[in-house]
C-alpha cells in the first residue's frame, strides 16, 4: 500500500484526487486547513487520513509528515493547495500578492524538500504539482494567481531536471476551467461563454484532474518527468 499526501485534499479537485488514490488502494493522507466538519465527514465517508495543517508555514509542513511517517515512507506527493483571488492589477496589495505565493508556491516548496527526505534514501517517488492554465497563458485580473500557478511549472521543470538521476519524477498538471468552488462566482451565461471557447465543449470535472494525477502516480509514468499536462478540453492547444 502506497503513501500518498495530498495537500488541499478534502475539498474540490484535491477531494478528487484522494479519492481517486483510495478507490484503487492506496492510503491517502488528505491535508486541509479550516473546514473541520467537511474534513471530518470526507474521512469518514473515504478512510483517508485527515491532517490539519497549514502547509504555508514550516511548523504546519513538520506536523504533516509527523503524522505520515507513523506509517512509513512518502511514496506520492500531490502539491494540490492554492488559492485564488480576482482582482485588477492596480488593486492587488502587498498582502494579496505574498498571500497567493505563500499558498500556492511556498506550500509547494516546503512540502517537496520534506518528502524528498524520504524519497531521496529510496531513490523512488513522485512529485505532482496542480497548476493552471492561467499559469500557461496568464489569466486578466488575475495576475498574482497566474504568477504563482507559472512558477509553479519552472518549480516542476527543474526540480525534475534535478532529480531524475535520483529515479524520481516530478510533473505538472494544469486544469482548465473545472467545475469546483473556485468557479462558483461565474454566472451560467459566463459558464456557457466559456464552454464556447472549448473544443470539447464542456467544463471539466475534479475528476478529469484526478485521473491524469493518478496516471501520474502509476508506473506508467515512470519515463515521463518535467512536464505539464494541460488538462482543459482543447482550450489551450
Amino acid at each position: 500500500m502506497r503513501n500518498i499526501i495530498v495537500t488541499g485534499g478534502t475539498r474540490g479537485i484535491g477531494e478528487a484526487i484522494s479519492r481517486e488514490f483510495i478507490e484503487n488502494g492506496d492510503r491517502v493522507f488528505a491535508v486541509y486547513r479550516n473546514d473541520d466538519k467537511t474534513a471530518q465527514e470526507f474521512a469518514e465517508n473515504t478512510g483517508a487520513v485527515i491532517i490539519k495543517a497549514d502547509v504555508s508555514k514550516k511548523e504546519g509542513v513538520s506536523g504533516v509528515f509527523d503524522v505520515v511517517r507513523k506509517y512509513g515512507k512518502t511514496d506520492v506527493l500531490v502539491n494540490n493547495a492554492g488559492i485564488s483571488q480576482i482582482k485588477p492589477f492596480a488593486d492587488i496589495t502587498e498582502e494579496d500578492w505574498d498571500k497567493i505565493f505563500q499558498v500556492n508556491v511556498k506550500s509547494a516548496f516546503l512540502m517537496s524538500k520534506e518528502a524528498l527526505s524520504d524519497m531521496l534514501v529510496g531513490k523512488k517517488g513522485k512529485i505532482i504539482n496542480i497548476s493552471s492554465i492561467w499559469g500557461q497563458t496568464g489569466g486578466s485580473c488575475e495576475v498574482h494567481y497566474s504568477a504563482s500557478k507559472a512558477a509553479l511549472i519552472g518549480f516542476t521543470k527543474a526540480l525534475a531536471k534535478e532529480l531524475g538521476l535520483s529515479g524520481i519524477q516530478v510533473n505538472c498538471v494544469a486544469p482548465g476551467v473545472i467545475n469546483t468552488d473556485m468557479n462558483a462566482h461565474l454566472t451560467l451565461e459566463e459558464m456557457d461563454e466559456l464552454k464556447e471557447e472549448i473544443p470539447l465543449n464542456r467544463i471539466g470535472t475534479p475528476q478529469d484532474i484526478a485521473k491524469t494525477v493518478f496516471f501520474l502516480a502509476s508506473e506508467s509514468a515512470d519515463y515521463i518527468t518535467g512536464q505539464v499536462f494541460g488538462v482543459n478540453g482543447g482550450m489551450l492547444i
